[in-house]
């Protein structure tokens, strides 16, 4: 038995309650989606980490305990266990390498679409449809902009896939623009 992207969707929503948390983690799994068709993988195998990585920091919110103590339910629930590994190496405190493309990507997406979802909302349009690599790079350099987004892990996520750092951020932008409804960023 597998285990489907329906039965991840139900984790998130019995443990997570916050919107722009599971925003979060939908923009997460599209990053992770998007990638994956480019390296010839399984979008759906690639998909799971990105939507169950944060499931458990309304109930863990320290790093003294995410991700870790929210394994034992994913395992419960029957995620497998590469999805596992994958989710606990997205966090530098678990000290587990990044070892496959599918955990760096993980890395490299989770910060940098918190940062794309930002500056998306100080768009006049509030939207990701004409969001360009130009813009955030502009929004970059403001270190008080988005100051919760940490760079340097953007920046190490990008250098530990092989993907130049912008190409990267225009990635991002180009595989969150189909899922900009859900994302709450398709404009007002």
């Amino acid at each position: 038995m597998t285990f489907s992207r329906e039965q991840a969707w139900e984790i998130v929503c019995q443990h997570v309650q916050s919107e722009s948390l599971r925003r979060h983690m939908l923009a997460v799994e599209a990053a992770m989606r998007w990638y994956a068709a480019q390296c010839g993988a399984d979008p759906d195998a690639w998909g799971l980490p990105g939507l169950l990585h944060d499931y458990d920091w309304e109930i863990h919110p320290t790093l003294d305990e995410h991700p870790q103590k929210g394994q034992a339910l994913l395992r419960a629930a029957g995620v497998p266990e590469d999805v596992l590994r994958c989710i606990m190496s997205h966090a530098h405190h678990t000290n587990l390498a990044r070892e496959t493309p599918r955990e760096q990507a993980l890395f490299a997406c989770d910060e940098l679409t918190g940062l794309i979802t930002a500056c998306a909302l100080v768009r006049p349009s509030r939207a990701l449809h004409d969001l360009t690599t130009k813009s955030v790079r502009g929004k970059w350099k403001d270190k008080a902009f988005a100051a919760g987004v940490n760079r340097a892990d953007i920046e190490q996520g990008a250098r530990e896939m092989n993907v130049e750092l912008w190409l990267h951020v225009g990635n991002v932008i180009t595989a969150l623009q189909p899922v900009a409804g859900e994302l709450g960023l398709a404009g007002v």
